[in-house]
């Protein structure tokens, strides 16, 4: 059974924006906001040459990645075709206007990865 850790309110993230989540350890977990209000969490690092996803354009229910412009899927974050590669998705559920991750994957998932070099996070208290 999963544990749900709200780190934001769906209002702190900008709409066609993103947050970041910084985890005890590993690399930040993106959470993006959609035109019409869809929030998702991606692994803040782009399967290609690990750019910040949470610095990149939101459009329709992708990101491009700052750094070369490969289009990743919010719902898969899989890169889009020509390019290939995936970084790790992140379960969200929303609570009224609280946004909730799965701390049991916050805690567990891609904590091998290195971090991108970019911008302040919201600090997660672990439960």
């Amino acid at each position: 059974m999963s544990t749900w850790k709200a780190v934001c309110r769906v209002g702190d993230i900008p709409v066609l924006g993103a947050r970041r989540v910084a985890r005890p350890q590993g690399v930040d977990v993106a959470v993006f906001r959609t035109q019409d209000d869809q929030v998702f969490a991606l692994l803040d690092r782009c399967p290609h040459k690990g750019g910040p996803l949470s610095q990149g354009i939101v459009f329709g229910t992708s990101v491009a990645c700052p750094l070369h412009n490969w289009t990743i899927g919010l719902d898969d974050g899989c890169a889009k075709t020509p390019d290939e590669g995936c970084t790790q998705r992140f379960s969200v559920r929303l609570e009224g206007d609280q946004v909730l991750l799965d701390l049991d994957e916050l805690l567990t998932l891609a904590l091998d990865e290195l971090p991108p070099a970019a911008g302040a996070a919201i600090r997660l208290v672990a439960a």
